[in-house]
């Protein structure tokens, strides 16, 4: 099975569901709460990364590998973290901005830090130019027409989010399926190293931008937004970089993605539990 033909629709239909929950306004709270948003995007878009080059680093991961867990740090969460942040009793409009900021934003901040990420590397080639042009057409595109969608026909907006909200998670999770049994026996091999390496990159960067948010003196919902945001990150558009035969194809690329996915959903459904569970 070929499983680009199945990883780029998925992600092109993931992205016009998060374009249907956003509207133009969500770009502009950078404007009204500048604090909060740049904290987020901060921890989303470059601290993370940093994260990520350090744990390749002293986990000593293969290129590949290496590669893949930083391509992961890249690719901010989805309309999936604005779910979390309402379970958490977070900020969700928060969330869907930085969602939405953080969707445009990349299409500058992956480019760049993927080609650092390769520089070293002489097995691996960076195609800028294709990069910058799948994500064009599998993202932004999608989430444009989902806004206009929204914009222009409301009523039918609702109806469609409805119906692809119930249909996002089992497809990433289809997605994640198709992979692993593709590439179960290097899943099972490096699952314990790949495994902690996911959990230590969640860990890590959702407790420091936590820590940080206290500090600044963000209210408690803002705080477990920015924790959520940072620890959430987009598996499918990680999966859809690596396997491309457009940028990467190398589907060995996407298993850090596929592990930190996992782990992902049981900490952050670990830590939503816990919070419910908080007085408030």
């Amino acid at each position: 099975m070929n499983s680009i033909l199945i990883v780029l629709p998925i992600l092109t239909l993931l992205m016009f569901d998060l374009g249907l929950t956003l509207q133009w306004s969500d770009f502009a709270m950078i404007i009204h709460r500048p604090k909060a948003v740049i904290v987020g995007l901060i921890g989303q878009l470059f601290f993370l990364p940093l994260v990520a080059f350090f744990l390749a680093n002293v986990f000593d991961l293969s290129p590949a590998f290496s590669l893949g867990l930083i391509l992961i740090a890249c690719c901010p969460g989805g309309s999936s973290s604005n779910i979390f942040s309402m379970l958490a009793k977070g900020d969700v409009a928060l969330s869907v901005s930085l969602t939405a900021l953080s969707s445009i934003i990349t299409l500058v901040t992956i480019p760049f830090i993927l080609q650092m990420a390769v520089a070293s590397s002489v097995s691996i080639q960076l195609p800028i130019g294709n990069l910058f042009v799948q994500n064009i057409v599998t993202m932004l595109v999608p989430v444009i027409l989902g806004i206009l969608v929204r914009s222009f026909f409301s009523k039918t907006a609702r109806k469609i989010e409805k119906v692809l909200s119930k249909c996002a998670f089992p497809a990433l999770m289809l997605l994640i399926a198709i992979f692993f049994f593709q590439h179960k026996e290097n899943i099972i091999k490096y699952f314990g190293s790949l495994g902690l390496c996911a959990i230590c990159l969640i860990l890590l960067s959702a407790g420091i931008s936590m820590i940080v948010s206290k500090l600044l003196k963000l209210n408690n919902k803002e705080q477990r937004t920015i924790t959520i945001e940072v620890g959430m990150q987009n598996a499918a558009q990680a999966i859809a970089l690596a396997a491309s035969p457009f940028v990467f194809n190398d589907s060995t690329i996407a298993i850090p993605a596929i592990i930190y996915a996992l782990m992902m959903n049981i900490i952050l459904l670990i830590y939503v539990v816990v919070i419910r569970n908080q007085k408030q």
